[in-house]
């Protein structure tokens, strides 16, 4: 018993590290892209913010696969089953928005925020529907 307990323990400790590295690379983002706008009109400076942010987002993967590795089996098939749902509408779905960008069969320019939104909607939803289909 004391295992389990244990190993729920870790598994805590790993969604509050990988909370804590999404956060700190959001803030980065946000930073990269606000402060460019309004705060300064550095490209060194700017160039800098970006470094630190990449930096940040592999802190983020790094406390992501450590999330990963300490799930049991069926969690980690859960989630790495969404994460490829998730990519493959990415690619589909991002090349095609590409496409209709490109071509002038819409008129607006394809913004990135759109494919980031279809990429977390899209992996929530296969995250919820896994749960539902192996509970």
């Amino acid at each position: 018993m004391k295992a389990k307990e244990n190993h729920g323990e870790v598994q805590k400790k790993n969604v509050r590290g990988l909370a804590l590295w999404t956060f700190l690379w959001t803030i980065s983002v946000a930073v990269v892209t606000f402060g460019s706008q309004y705060v300064w009109d550095s490209k060194v400076l700017t160039g800098v913010s970006i470094l630190i942010s990449t930096v940040l987002g592999i802190g983020m993967i790094r406390a992501n696969i450590k999330y990963l590795l300490s799930l049991d089996e069926l969690q980690r098939k859960i989630q790495m089953d969404a994460m490829g749902i998730a990519l493959g509408i990415a690619l589909v779905g991002g090349i095609s928005y590409a496409l209709l960008d490109t071509t002038n069969v819409i008129s607006q320019d394809a913004e990135i925020s759109y494919l980031i939104i279809l990429i977390g909607l899209s992996y929530m939803a296969a995250v919820l529907i896994g749960n539902a289909r192996y509970k």
